[in-house]
């Protein structure tokens, strides 16, 4: 690897506090909520569902493109977080947490609360979020600028930006400004209904790493079929991805398509964060000019133990066995 050569991610997404909880399909169906996918809300709402819940929550920091970078950093990259918190004790503790993981968190101060995300947990490890933005909507698009994403290799665009458009369209630009690739997870299927009159047009004018599970594919791509979701994905960037969880996931490259599996083991306890760190393994293997089998490899360890505990955040024994793969 040359001396000189970028290898830094820097993200820019919600600064949110993930809170858990196990409940039953029908505890779901009486919040009328379709199973996965994310829901906007207010603190109100996630207080209520709390209230309705004999479970004990469990709460650790997240945000999609929070969880990646903290990933990252934990596999010992050059990790930047771009976000806007409360000046609270939740937003005390997700900052800290940056630090801990070794992350550098350009991270503003509101006076309004902290967000939340209230992720309940069915049997089967699914996870449906209702989500509380809070402070973090009020990341000011004019604050953002090319200085942020200094000596980036690649930029992580959290997809939920696209419920701000302005925002997105300053990350996405100071981004481009700064010399940096453009990753793009697709965050949920909503958001990509939400998004379908721009979305074809920012991936086609802005991003080079396009990254979607097999829900968000469907939306976004109308195709069933992976073969042809997959190719979809890759039209116009340099790297499409389709992840289809236990089952592995797909990399398009140059034409090329090329199959990762996915690590096999024990029963997954809570996908939350899974494909939030196995974004973290991928980015982290193409920034240092790994090949796509061996950041696919790190990526599906990444999501295999994200699968093993409740929530995003994986303890520094099961980093350290990740981190012998590299």
């Amino acid at each position: 690897m040359p001396e000189n050569r970028r290898t830094r991610i820097t993200g820019i997404g919600s600064a949110l506090v993930d809170i858990l909880i196990n409940e039953s399909d029908q505890f779901l169906k009486t919040l009328e909520k379709e199973k996965g996918g994310m829901t906007l809300v207010g603190d109100k709402d996630i207080q209520q569902i709390l209230a309705e819940t004999n479970q004990t929550p469990f709460v650790v920091p997240g945000g999609a493109a929070c969880n990646t970078i903290v990933g990252i950093g934990n596999l010992g990259g050059d990790a930047r977080f771009i976000g806007r918190r409360g000046d609270d004790e939740f937003g005390q503790t997700f900052e800290q947490q940056m630090v801990d993981c070794n992350v550098e968190p350009l991270v503003s101060i509101s006076g309004s609360p902290t967000g939340k995300v209230l992720s309940v947990i069915t049997p089967d490890a699914q996870r449906s979020m209702f989500t509380f933005l809070g402070a973090s909507t009020e990341l000011d698009p004019n604050s953002i600028t090319p200085d942020m994403f200094q000596d980036t290799a690649i930029s992580m665009i959290e997809g939920y930006l696209l419920f701000n458009r302005d925002l997105m369209i300053a990350a996405l630009t100071a981004a481009k400004a700064a010399g940096s690739l453009v990753a793009l997870d697709l965050a949920s299927f909503e958001v990509v209904n939400a998004s379908g009159d721009i979305l074809e047009d920012i991936i086609k004018d802005f991003v080079d790493i396009l990254i979607a599970n097999e829900d968000e594919a469907k939306a976004y791509t109308g195709f069933d079929d992976e073969q042809k979701a997959v190719e979809k994905l890759s039209q116009g960037v340099s790297y499409g991805v389709l992840k289809v969880g236990e089952r592995g996931s797909y990399v398009s490259h140059h034409n090329d398509i090329i199959r990762i599996d996915a690590i096999k083991g024990k029963a997954p306890v809570d996908t939350t964060g899974a494909g939030d760190l196995w974004a973290a393994g991928f980015l982290f293997g193409i920034a240092h000019g790994f090949s796509i089998e061996k950041s696919g490899q790190i990526a599906s360890a990444c999501g295999y133990e994200a699968c093993q505990v409740m929530g995003a955040q994986l303890p520094e024994e099961v980093w350290s066995r990740i981190r012998k793969l590299i």
